[in-house]
């Protein structure tokens, strides 16, 4: 069977999942915000997101089904977008966070950063294997520092 995976834009109709996997324990732990997120707060965050030129924001689909999101925020000190991605909890270990990366990057002019908590081994290894090249480890805030220059 020949699975079809894709990236399409985010829209209100993903909110329920997007914020299933926001406040997932695991994704918590992996993520720069570890807090739970409401789901007022949560609505209002992914409205202003679909709308902003400074933000991407992707969802992953496997055989027609949300297997995972990319983010991309416009870094304003630097020429780049930083990265940020999540993957199902029940999609995890089967390569999906790497293939949304590739996916992503096709076609991509620009910088791509990424900053990944140094306990975060699973995706510094996706960053890696993407050509992200470790530029930086911040001691004070235990985060990798990863940086990619993409041409189209």
């Amino acid at each position: 069977m020949n699975s079809k995976f894709f990236l399409r834009p985010a829209t209100m109709s993903d909110a329920d999942c997007l914020l299933e996997w926001r406040n997932d324990i695991v994704t918590r732990q992996a993520s720069l915000s570890p807090e739970r997120v409401e789901v007022a707060s949560h609505l209002k965050w992914l409205k202003s997101t679909i709308h902003n030129e400074h933000r991407k924001l992707c969802i992953a689909e496997l055989n027609h089904r949300a297997v995972g999101t990319i983010r991309a925020d416009k870094d304003k000190d630097k020429d780049g977008w930083i990265l940020s991605w999540t993957v199902a909890p029940k999609s995890r270990g089967k390569g999906i966070a790497q293939k949304m990366l590739n996916a992503f990057i096709q076609g991509f002019d620009g910088v791509l950063l990424a900053q990944i908590k140094a306990t975060n081994i699973a995706s510094q290894k996706v960053a890696e294997r993407a050509g992200f090249t470790l530029i930086e480890k911040s001691e004070g805030d235990d985060l990798y520092h990863y940086h990619r220059v993409c041409r189209a």
